[in-house]
């Protein structure tokens, strides 16, 4: 076994060289969550149901594409992958019937990304259960495991899939998350988390289908994990861990009342019924549900709507062949009928509710059940098990925890759980900007702050103007870094997933050229990034077939930070040396400067707000573009300055992309006097060619040179520096922007209906 290229020292990752790592990384790629053979993205209907016959040998791309890849990406500065498979790819044609082929092409993936010398580590991804529930994660087999029958989620709502939605194109915008609360997720992950509690008649092959969901789940992972440890040269090489399943989600396992939403459920999009109602029609009765759109602050009811099946379920008929996967199904456990109604939940005789709350309390003992007890009784019982099972093969492995995204993590720290290993893996996106689409310079909300009971009422969560809308990303992420201390213990954070939408505005960017809210929206969460104190990220996500038209080609979502229809961003040793350069005070930001009249960081509060609310004036001078930016995908505010290996402690570090400026303050460590390694940073020479960049040190010596990884080469700075505290400061160049978008109306408006009072919150 090779010596480890990465390892834990409390909070912090270092390198032999004792040096702390700083992870600056990506999810690779987006491509993963759907097979290549047949090549089936969200929005293609051809052969999605035929879900056992399918393989992902090609995902996430080619090993001849590879190579372009990786370049791009060690270019680009990331030197961290978290890389995205599924259950599927690995299980997909029945239990226990593991792709081989699969398996043997993603280790020759991983043996080029050895090449360029990434950090990996393994994702085992989901997105409401399953494609053909609209998402990504479990094998097919895993539904009819459960009784379900994805051909009739359509009818019943039990789902929204956009692949068998009648016009994919229109398939409403981020919709897909919603699916969390419908019938088949909550049905699935209740299984899957606490199917001996809720579920006791759901006997398959002799045991719950809890154990049998799980032990599958676990039994495919560490399979794949044995095999890139028999491979030899990938284990600990290239991949250092392993990531807990993606984004997992309670089901219903704390509902107290089935009849109402609960008020904790954030998200409420389209129809919207409750578990009841989602009950009902999955058994093929009519409903009149509530719908709800999404406005300037969060959702709000627009209706109400009739969702009539029409007799068609969501559940098995009885005529369905059981014996095709080769498990046997108890007797007790009947096909075509609702398996809450077999459990007493309601009646469907009479469709009367009997037990609103069924799954308000642990069943043997009443124990009153929140999202918090969730975590850390169900979620941490599967945790400690699939570690168990990753480490039976591979006992040196790091294990990234990743608990429900937003919630309180499990209370960890100083118990047997509080393992020196371990990583806390968080999510964070600004949930505004994801939901609507659209980067609102004048105001945001601190979702955080918001839902930890921060604030009296929601209204006063509202943060005005960009300058306090990137400081409260900010302080969101420093807080959920400062909550994993107090919680989980001493260890490292990710921030596994975070990003942009790409396509704002009704992708108001690609018929213009114009990026500069992708910009200013990139920056704020770089910018957030970088002051929250963790010990890295990895961005969601690279795709590498994303396009214009279908953007990551999932669920109509377009994050990705590359496109085949964008160009990379120049070298800017090439722009410096180009008659259109300028001394480094002339170039504006392309993020911050004034264009054409408009400023991107108006200092709005609200004693000026009547006159930021007047309508602005929009003349044809805002589609004016600078041939410098058409096209860069917003590529000048992730393409950014990082640390890459630090002699001592970083004490934190930020780029500010207006002045394109670089500073960093550590405190040196000359413990290893002998080989006295230096701090070394990325410079991506767009923003700091060498002949036209600024350094200066408070001690030490410092070099530019260029670190060569195949075909990839990439600027670093190199700083020799003394013991204590040290600060770098370093200036590129400021380059024009383009055309600034002003704040909209409905934003305007939104706002000053908010300072009146009264406005619902996301």
């Amino acid at each position: 076994m090779a010596a480890l290229r990465l390892r834990i020292d409390g909070t912090r990752f270092k390198d032999a060289q004792n040096r702390e790592i700083t992870l600056r990384g990506i999810n690779v790629a987006g491509e993963a969550k759907y097979p290549k053979t047949p090549d089936v993205p969200s929005n293609v209907a051809d052969g999605f149901f035929d879900a056992d016959n399918v393989s992902f040998i090609g995902r996430p791309f080619s090993l001849d594409e590879a190579h372009t890849h990786f370049t791009r990406l060690r270019n680009w500065g990331y030197n961290t992958i978290r890389y995205i498979f599924t259950w599927e790819a690995i299980e997909h044609e029945g239990p226990g019937k593991y792709d081989d082929e699969w398996i043997s092409f993603t280790i020759e993936v991983l043996r080029i990304a050895k090449q360029y010398q990434f950090y990996v580590f393994m994702d085992p991804h989901q997105d409401v259960w399953s494609r053909l529930s609209g998402g990504s994660g479990a094998p097919a087999w895993t539904l009819y495991a459960a009784g379900l029958d994805p051909r009739g989620f359509k009818k019943t709502q039990a789902a929204l899939v956009q692949n068998t939605w009648d016009s994919p194109a229109e398939f409403p915008k981020m919709i897909w998350a919603t699916n969390y609360t419908r019938l088949v997720c909550q049905t699935m992950f209740t299984l899957f988390w606490a199917g001996r509690d809720f579920a006791p008649k759901a006997i398959i092959d002799g045991m719950n289908i809890q154990d049998y969901l799980q032990n599958h789940f676990i039994a495919a992972c560490g399979y794949f994990a044995q095999k890139i440890r028999d491979a030899g040269d990938i284990e600990n090489e290239v991949v250092i861990g392993w990531e807990s399943m993606n984004e997992p989600q309670r089901g219903l396992i704390g509902y107290q009342d089935i009849s109402v939403i609960p008020a904790d459920q954030q998200l409420q999009l389209g129809t919207s019924p409750t578990a009841f109602q989602a009950m009902l029609t999955g058994s093929g009765r009519a409903c009149e549900v509530a719908t709800w759109g999404f406005g300037g602050f969060g959702p709000y009811q627009s209706g109400r709507e009739l969702v009539d099946p029409e007799g068609e379920t969501a559940w098995l008929p009885v005529t369905y062949d059981d014996t095709k996967y080769g498990w046997t199904r108890d007797s007790n456990w009947k096909l075509g009928e609702c398996l809450w109604a077999q459990h007493g939940v309601w009646d469907p005789t009479s469709d009367e509710l009997l037990q609103k709350d069924y799954f308000a309390k642990k069943p043997q003992t009443g124990e009153l059940l929140n999202y918090e007890k969730f975590t850390n009784t169900y979620f941490l019982e599967h945790y400690r098990a699939y570690a168990k099972g990753i480490r039976a093969v591979w006992p040196g492995s790091i294990m990234l925890c990743q608990p429900p995204v937003m919630e309180i993590p499990p209370d960890l720290k100083g118990s047997n759980d509080d393992d020196p290993n371990m990583v806390h893996a968080v999510h964070y996106y600004d949930g505004l900007t994801l939901m609507s689409k659209h980067w609102n310079r004048l105001y945001n909300v601190d979702l955080i702050g918001v839902l930890r009971g921060k604030y009296l009422t929601p209204a006063f969560g509202i943060k005005i103007g960009e300058t306090a809308i990137r400081n409260c990303l900010r302080d969101q992420l420093k807080y959920l870094r400062d909550e994993s201390s107090r919680y989980m213990g001493s260890h490292p954070v990710i921030f596994t997933e975070t990003g942009i939408p790409y396509d704002m505005d009704d992708k108001h960017a690609y018929k213009t050229g114009d990026y500069s809210s992708q910009i200013s929206a990139m920056d704020a969460v770089h910018y957030a990034l970088e002051g929250s104190t963790s010990n890295g990220f990895t961005l969601w996500v690279y795709t590498a077939r994303n396009d214009h038209e279908w953007g990551d080609q999932w669920n109509g979502e377009d994050l990705s930070i590359y496109s085949i229809d964008d160009l990379d961003l120049p070298s800017g040793t090439s722009l410096a040396l180009d008659h259109r350069s300028q001394s480094r005070s002339d170039y504006g930001s392309p993020s911050y400067s004034s264009s054409h009249g408009h400023t991107t960081n108006p200092q709005i509060n609200p004693r000026n707000l009547k006159d930021a609310i007047k309508t602005p004036s929009i003349t044809s001078e805002v589609s004016q573009l600078d041939e410098d930016k058409l096209g860069y995908r917003a590529a000048e505010a992730y393409i950014r300055p990082s640390p890459i290996f630090t002699n001592g402690s970083i004490l934190d570090y930020v780029f500010d992309l207006k002045t394109c400026t670089f500073t960093m303050s550590v405190i040196g460590n000359k413990a290893n006097a002998e080989q006295d390694p230096p701090t070394e940073v990325y410079l991506p020479d767009f923003h700091f060619p060498a002949t036209h960049t600024g350094v200066s040190v408070s001690s030490g010596e410092w070099a530019f040179d260029y670190v060569e990884f195949n075909a990839a080469r990439f600027q670093r700075l190199r700083w020799w520096h003394s013991d204590g505290d040290q600060d770098i400061k370093i200036e590129g160049i400021k380059r024009k922007g383009g055309a600034l978008v002003p704040p909209s109306a409905e934003d305007l408006s939104y706002l000053e209906q908010c300072q009146k009072g009264g406005c619902a919150v996301m």
